[in-house]
C-alpha cells in the first residue's frame, strides 16, 4: 500500500519544481544570448560569400577588356547616347502615331475643302514624327546625362538622383523657353514706347 502523502513534501515538490524551471529559463536565456553573440554579435566570423562556397556557379575573373567594356558602358557620355537613341526612337514612334490618329493631317488651311493625298498625308506623319523623335532625343539625353553627372557628384545611386536629375531638365527646359520669350516681349514692350 501506499504511503500517504504530506503536504510539506507536496510543498518541496513544487518548490525544486520551480527552481528547475526558473534555471532552466535562465539556461535558455543564457543559450539564447551566446547564439545571438555568435550570429550577430562580436563573436561573429566573417564568413566568405564566394558562390563556390554557397552552392552557387562560381564567376569567372574578368579580362582586361571586359573590365573596359563594362567601364565604357557606364560612363555617362554611353548613357546619354543610349537615351537619345531611344528617345529618338520612341518620339518617332509616337509621333507617327498621334499624326495617325490626328483627323487635320495632310489638310491644307487654305484649301479646306480639298482632300489630301497619300503623299501628302505621309510627308505630314514624317514631319511630326521627326519633330516628336528630335524633342524625345533631346529630353531623354539632358535627363540621362544630368542623371549621371549627380550619380557621380553624390556618389550614391538612389531615387534622389533622376528626381534631382529631372528638376534640372525641367527647368532647363522651362528656362529655354523662357528665355527666348521673355527679351522678345521685352523688347516689344520697349518698341512701343
Amino acid at each position: 500500500m501506499a504511503a500517504p502523502v504530506r503536504s510539506s513534501d507536496t510543498s518541496v515538490a513544487s518548490v525544486s519544481a520551480q527552481s528547475t524551471a526558473v534555471s532552466g529559463a535562465e539556461n535558455a536565456h543564457l543559450h539564447y544570448s551566446v547564439l545571438l553573440d555568435h550570429l550577430i554579435g562580436d563573436k561573429r566570423q566573417i564568413k566568405d560569400l564566394n558562390p563556390a562556397v554557397m552552392g552557387g556557379l562560381p564567376t569567372p575573373h574578368k579580362t582586361d577588356e571586359q573590365k573596359m567594356i563594362e567601364r565604357g558602358m557606364e560612363s555617362c557620355a554611353f548613357k546619354a547616347t543610349l537615351a537619345c537613341v531611344g528617345g529618338f526612337v520612341l518620339g518617332g514612334a509616337f509621333g507617327v502615331f498621334t499624326a495617325g490618329i490626328d483627323t487635320n493631317v495632310g489638310f491644307d488651311p487654305k484649301d479646306p475643302l480639298k482632300t489630301p493625298t497619300a503623299r501628302e498625308v505621309l510627308r505630314d506623319m514624317g514631319q511630326r514624327g521627326m519633330s516628336y523623335a528630335k524633342n524625345f532625343a533631346i529630353v531623354g539625353a539632358m535627363f540621362s546625362c544630368t542623371e549621371c553627372i549627380i550619380e557621380s557628384h553624390r556618389g550614391k545611386s538612389d531615387w534622389k538622383n533622376a528626381v534631382y536629375s529631372g528638376c534640372i531638365t525641367g527647368g532647363a527646359i522651362g528656362f529655354r523657353g523662357v528665355s527666348v520669350a521673355v527679351p522678345v516681349s521685352i523688347w516689344l514692350s520697349n518698341a512701343e514706347r
